[in-house]
C-alpha cells in the first residue's frame, strides 16, 4: 500500500491496529507516524516497531495520507480540532471512537473532508477482530478499500450503513463479554464435574473456537450445525431441553435488545 499512515493516540485498540498493519507487510514502519502525549510511549513503539516517532498531533496530520485517530471518545472532538488546519486536503481521517457520528466528526474536521467511522471489537487484540467500517459520501472506492484492507490485516471487516451502527455495538463490540460469560459458566460446571479450572477453561474456550469457526467456514445455518450435534436421545439434546427451558436464546436476545437502546442512547448525549 503506498500511502502514508498516522496514529492520533495508540493505546490497546491503535497498537492492534499498529500491529497488524505492519505485521502484515502492507505498510513498511517507514511510512507510519505516531503520536501520543506520552514520549515515552511514542519512544517504546519506536524501537519495538521502526515506526516514526512524531513530536505532535500536528506532525501527524501533515505527514499522513490515512490518520487514525484511537483517543477517548470524550476528547475526540477536541483533538481533531486542534489539527484540522493540518489535515492534507485529501487525507482519509478514520475514527476508532464508539460513539462518535459522522456529523459529530464532521463538525471537528470540516464537513469537507474525508471521514471513516470503525467499530473494532478487543479480539482485535489477538488478530481476530471483527471491524465495521462507515464511511462518508467524499470517501472513494480506493479509499474505502484500502482502510479495510487495513482492518482485515487483524481480523474480519465489513462495510456497514451508520443507521446500522446499534446492531453493529450489540452483535460484535459488546459481544465478547457475553462470550467470555458463557466459556466462564461452562467452566464452573466443569470444575462442579471434577475438572480442574485451568484445563476446563481451555476445553470450553476451545470448544467456542472451533464452534464459531464450523460456522464460518461451513457456512451452514448453526440450527443445521447444532442438529449435527444432538444424538436422538442422547447427552446434548438433554443440555438443550435445559437451556429452552431457561430461557437461554430469549436472555441472549433481550441483553442485546438493551445493549443496542443504551448505544443509541448515548450516541445522542
Amino acid at each position: 500500500m503506498d500511502r502514508k499512515i498516522g496514529f492520533i493516540g495508540c493505546g490497546n485498540m491503535g497498537k492492534a491496529i499498529l500491529g497488524g498493519l505492519i505485521n502484515s507487510g502492507k505498510v513498511a514502519a517507514s511510512q507510519i507516524w505516531v503520536y501520543t502525549p506520552s514520549a515515552d510511549k511514542v519512544t517504546a513503539l519506536h524501537q519495538q516497531w521502526g515506526i516514526n516517532a512524531a513530536e505532535s498531533a500536528e506532525e501527524v496530520a501533515v505527514q499522513a495520507d490515512i490518520i487514525f485517530a484511537a483517543v477517548k471518545p470524550n476528547i475526540i472532538l477536541q483533538a481533531l480540532s486542534n489539527i484540522n488546519s493540518s489535515l492534507n486536503k485529501d487525507a482519509v481521517l478514520v475514527s476508532v471512537a464508539a460513539g462518535v457520528t459522522l456529523d459529530q466528526l464532521a463538525t471537528a474536521v470540516g464537513h469537507d473532508r474525508k471521514i471513516i467511522r470503525a467499530m473494532p471489537n478487543t479480539p482485535s487484540l489477538v488478530n481476530m477482530g471483527m471491524t465495521s467500517v462507515t464511511s462518508n459520501a467524499l470517501i472513494t472506492e480506493e479509499d474505502l478499500q484500502d482502510v479495510l484492507e487495513i482492518f482485515r490485516s487483524f481480523g474480519e471487516a465489513e462495510v456497514v450503513s451508520e443507521a446500522m451502527i446499534h446492531p453493529v455495538v450489540g452483535v460484535s463490540g459488546s459481544s465478547p463479554a457475553y462470550v467470555f460469560m458463557f466459556i466462564e459458566a461452562m467452566a464452573d460446571a466443569a470444575v462442579l464435574g471434577g475438572m480442574p479450572r485451568a484445563q476446563a477453561y481451555r476445553f470450553a474456550a476451545q470448544a467456542v473456537m472451533g464452534s464459531a469457526k464450523m460456522v464460518l467456514e461451513t457456512g451452514q445455518h448453526p440450527g443445521a450445525l447444532k442438529d449435527m450435534v444432538c444424538s436422538p436421545g442422547g447427552t446434548t439434546i438433554e443440555a438443550v431441553k435445559a437451556l429452552e427451558e431457561k430461557g437461554f436464546r430469549s436472555a441472549v436476545i433481550e441483553a442485546m435488545q438493551q445493549c443496542m437502546e443504551k448505544s443509541k442512547a448515548l450516541s445522542k448525549s
